[in-house]
């Protein structure tokens, strides 16, 4: 079963306590501190992430088995480790959907 944890906005405005990702040429601001669980994204122009997710709002779920929720699913990022989750991206009705699997 999914579990909104948050919305994810692109913007090419710099926001207030955004962090660079690196390896993504993103800067991220903590969705955690935003009381409406918004997370701000701005790609740089060299990033590797697909336009969508570049241009259009993504909305991001809890789920319990990312293998399952990638079956069949039109996956725009594979898996990716992120120290205390993996996740993931997949198109579903025009939008990007940001897959979260917290490790146990």
């Amino acid at each position: 079963m999914r579990k909104v944890n948050h919305f994810g906005i692109p913007t090419t405005v710099p926001q207030p306590g955004e962090t660079y990702a690196e390896g993504l040429k993103v800067w991220l601001t903590d969705f955690t501190q935003s009381k409406n669980r918004i997370e701000f994204l701005r790609f740089e122009l060299d990033t590797w992430m697909p336009e969508l997710l570049q241009k259009v709002a993504h909305v991001a779920y809890e789920i319990p088995d990312l293998d399952a929720e990638l079956k069949g699913a039109k996956v725009i990022v594979e898996p990716m480790d992120c120290g205390d989750k993996f996740i993931a991206f997949i198109e579903e009705e025009g939008i990007p959907v940001e897959l979260m699997c917290y490790k146990k």
